[in-house]
């Protein structure tokens, strides 16, 4: 029976209700599945393996197998693989965006950018693969030699996340497979779907079997986890999601020692000057605040505006928003969708803000009318310190507007959260742009752009929010070890 999200498709076999191991497609020993539902209506949409730590295990035995051959290949033999498979992705991208808005509800516009935002990582990768470069150092005797290799440091575990389905695990999955690393990635048990389209495309990339390796869950989610930190043959854990289970997997990690990249929970302050214009920062709060509706890592979560510019960069902000359009995301004209997770939380932070004073400017309400999942973009004002969404991460299409005065006022207030992903400069001042940059701390900084991930940039944060870089070519070297090479007894005088 084809399933109810292959319904539109150009090519139905993009979607497979099973897992890839080993290069086979293939059901959980358990027999056990679980149900993908589309969150705009409810509906089922397909079902997939709920994986057990047996199947997990085939899984890792399959990428440990061909990982001794996978990382004997020339990098720029791995690098045709996923140029090939840059071109897939592309070709597909309409289905794929289908597929994308189905399982967690992302506008037609976004889903589709998602799939082309996965693509240019297999491209970028596809680059960077054979110039994975190592030294030749000086040595501090005369007959010694030293040098530095850079190898693959082996089976890798990756743990991807809903709200970027494809995009999260194209930025691991690329880098891990042109270091020379074979993968086990854990789908988010939401969305299956779209992860398992990336195998579909591997293997038709030419991707050799037991190098990707997919395997689905959602009630084993917390045992799949645990069974790869634990493992002695999985040499890498890359995950992206909440602070609350990175700690988790850092802990369950310890016994093995393995390497980790954590990109974890943010809480992006958003920081608008006296003399930034109005439009860039409004365009840039747009681009970062409601990108997905809300559901990014680096979405800005707290708008800080100088009292200066306050009424008329408020007043523009809530002109705009009220342009854009809430519903089903397969709908062309609909620029923002349902919510996957979050709509309670975005809920209790809008209530919490007004029951303290905030000035509702915008929304604030459910779309109870679309789905119980649909909630109107809201903007609020007048937001303070004491308000829930000043200190936690909404996840939801809620722009926190709060007064400032001084540089130094907004440098520590915007410093005072634990965690430290991603944050924006909004000034036209080259020496305040200087300063605010290198005071804030938190891993990316974006200065009058609303933009701040791309594939040649390292991604990542500090604090709380994570280790590790992902994207550019640093990203490369978290799937890679360094080994020392000294040769000594050379002798290279002259004998006249």
């Amino acid at each position: 029976m084809t399933p109810a999200i292959a319904t539109g498709l150009k090519d139905p076999s993009l979607i497979v209700e099973k897992s890839y191991i080993n290069g086979q497609w293939v059901s959980s020993k358990s027999d056990k599945v679980f149900e993908i539902q589309d969150p705009a209506s409810g509906q089922v949409i397909g079902t997939c393996p709920e994986s057990t730590t047996v199947d997990l295990e085939d899984a890792i035995q399959a990428a440990s197998q061909a990982f001794l051959t996978w990382r004997t290949l020339p990098g720029r033999q791995r690098g045709r693989i996923l140029k090939r498979w840059f071109d897939l992705i592309v070709e597909n991208k309409e289905d794929i965006g289908k597929v994308i808005t189905a399982e967690n509800g992302k506008a037609k516009g976004d889903a589709e950018g998602e799939a082309l935002f996965s693509a240019s990582f297999f491209e970028w990768f596809a680059e960077e693969a054979p110039r994975i470069y190592g030294d030749v150092v000086p040595h501090s005797t005369s007959g010694g030699r030293a040098q530095i290799l850079k190898q693959p440091i082996g089976v890798c575990g990756l743990i991807t996340p809903w709200n970027f389905p494809m995009a999260m695990g194209a930025r691991k999955l690329a880098a891990a497979l042109a270091a020379g690393c074979t993968v086990v990635l854990k789908s988010d048990g939401l969305t299956p779907f779209t992860s398992n389209i990336l195998a579909v495309l591997g293997e038709r990339a030419g991707l050799p079997k037991g190098v990707f390796n997919v395997v689905t869950a959602l009630n084993n989610t917390p045992a799949l986890g645990l069974a790869l930190c634990q493992s002695d043959t999985v040499k890498k854990i890359s995950f992206t999601g909440s602070t609350r289970v990175g700690k988790l997997l850092m802990q369950q990690s310890a016994s093995t020692l393995k390497k980790l990249s954590l990109e974890l929970g943010g809480n992006a302050p958003f920081i608008v000057f006296d003399d930034a214009d109005v439009e860039v920062a409004v365009a840039s709060a747009l681009a970062s605040k409601f990108k997905v509706t809300g559901q990014t890592c680096v979405c800005a979560n707290r708008i800080y505006v100088q009292e200066g510019i306050y009424k008329s960069f408020s007043k523009r902000l809530v002109e705009e928003v009220q342009k854009y359009r809430v519903g089903v995301g397969s709908d062309s004209s609909v620029t923002h969708g349902p919510l996957t997770t979050g709509i309670g939380k975005t809920e209790e932070h809008v209530q919490d803000a007004l029951s303290k004073n905030a000035t509702l400017l915008l929304g604030g309400k459910r779309l109870s009318k679309l789905g119980p999942n649909f909630f109107e973009l809201t903007v609020l004002g007048n937001v303070d310190d004491s308000m829930k969404v000043m200190s936690e991460e909404t996840f939801g299409p809620l722009a926190a507007l709060t007064k400032f005065k001084t540089e130094d006022e907004v440098i520590q207030r915007a410093n005072s959260v634990e965690v430290g992903l991603a944050s924006y400069v909004m000034t036209n001042d080259l020496g305040t742009s200087y300063r605010v940059s290198e005071r804030l701390e938190f891993g990316m900084v974006a200065i009058n752009t609303g933009v701040i991930s791309d594939p040649a940039t390292p991604f990542g944060g500090v604090k709380h929010s994570g280790m590790g870089r992902e994207g550019s070519k640093y990203g490369v070297d978290d799937y890679l070890v360094l080994k020392t090479i000294v040769t000594g007894g050379i002798n290279t005088e002259y004998k006249l």
